[in-house]
């Protein structure tokens, strides 16, 4: 790579729960030997993602290569958080040669597209492409329509419905955006569900573009860097609700902390967990916690009623073992109850 070329930037947008950090901690851990960094956007000041990231242990990506943005959605923060970032690293005496950004879950791609565009990075970041990371076992299960005449007669039906909700059009800007569609936890599908759903994704998508069904984010680094792109050349193809409409923010949605003392047994908090999201308007939870007895912390994943746990790795010495949950859900939620519900 001369000085002169500009270094690739992969955009991995998705929402909740789709898969983003699995996928991103895939490509680190099969980079090759290339000399990667990333950028993580969280929704919510704790680190969660970029802490999953940084424990990866891969040479080629030390913990100075993870860079972790959490005052806001980076969709709307790209002067004042996502530009300088992505300055920082391409001033590093050793750059990286490729970049990789995972954004929040309720980011909306195309603002972060057009920022490369800016005239202090134009000429040294291209997008190589942006994946949208979708949750194929959600969207099975009705989690999105993506008929906007069924979404609107859903909305007429239901008198209790006084605003928009946001959900669908956030999932369909993130398609709208993709240069390639990764349709995660197949696995978790049936033979007629995988159809219907590539079906429906492939009515959304604007042009041409390969959707690739994978398990566990597991898809070939070779697939997903080097797709050449330009998408920040490439605006007019890339359709988006929010095209016309002024700021872009999340006022429908609200995050917090709920801490929470050792567990026995893995099971015991992904049942209280299970039971909280059954009550409250919850669509994520994720987050570290202590399980009596056990040298290594639990990794717990939760989206809707499908919970994941994994012991992640070892309490480092002096390591405060505290137990955190990130909390994302409906604007409104009750959060001493969820938090009771939780911690006890």
């Amino acid at each position: 790579m001369t000085s002169l070329a500009k270094v690739p930037c992969t955009i991995i947008t998705g929402f909740l729960g789709a898969g983003k950090t699995t996928l991103v901690r895939h490509v680190l851990e099969n980079a090759g030997g290339r000399r990667l960094a990333v950028i993580v956007n969280e929704f919510g000041d704790v680190g969660i993602d970029g802490d999953i990231l940084k424990s990866c242990g891969i040479e080629s990506c030390t913990e100075d290569s993870i860079v972790e943005l959490s005052n806001g959605c980076i969709c709307c923060t790209v002067a004042d958080d996502f530009v300088p970032a992505l300055k920082s690293l391409l001033d590093r005496p050793n750059p990286p040669e490729h970049i990789v950004i995972e954004t929040s879950g309720l980011a909306l791609p195309k603002p972060l597209v057009k920022a490369f565009n800016w005239p202090e990075i134009a000429s040294r970041v291209t997008v190589d492409g942006v994946v949208a990371v979708v949750d194929g076992a959600a969207v099975a299960a009705g989690r999105f329509a993506d008929d906007p005449e069924a979404i609107a007669r859903q909305r007429a039906a239901d008198d209790s419905l006084d605003h928009d909700n946001p959900l669908e059009e956030v999932y369909e800007d993130q398609l709208l955006c993709a240069d390639l569609v990764v349709l995660n936890k197949a696995d978790l599908m049936t033979a007629a569900e995988l159809k219907s759903v590539t079906g429906e994704i492939g009515k959304t998508l604007p042009k041409a573009v390969k959707v690739v069904e994978v398990q566990n984010g597991k898809v070939s680094v070779s697939v997903l860097l080097g797709l050449g792109a330009a998408a920040e050349a490439d605006l007019e193809s890339r359709p988006s609700h929010h095209d016309l409409e002024g700021e872009h923010d999340h006022e429908d949605f609200d995050t917090f902390v709920v801490d929470v003392p050792s567990f026995a047994a893995p099971q015991d908090l992904v049942d209280r967990i299970a039971k909280a999201t059954g009550a409250h308007d919850i669509l994520r939870v994720k987050g570290f916690v202590e399980i009596t007895g056990k040298s290594m912390r639990l990794l717990v994943q939760g989206v809707g009623a499908r919970i994941q746990h994994q012991f992640d790795r070892p309490w480092r010495p002096g390591e405060a073992r505290r137990g955190r949950l990130v909390v994302i859900g409906e604007k409104g939620f009750d959060r001493e109850a969820i938090r009771a519900a939780i911690a006890g």
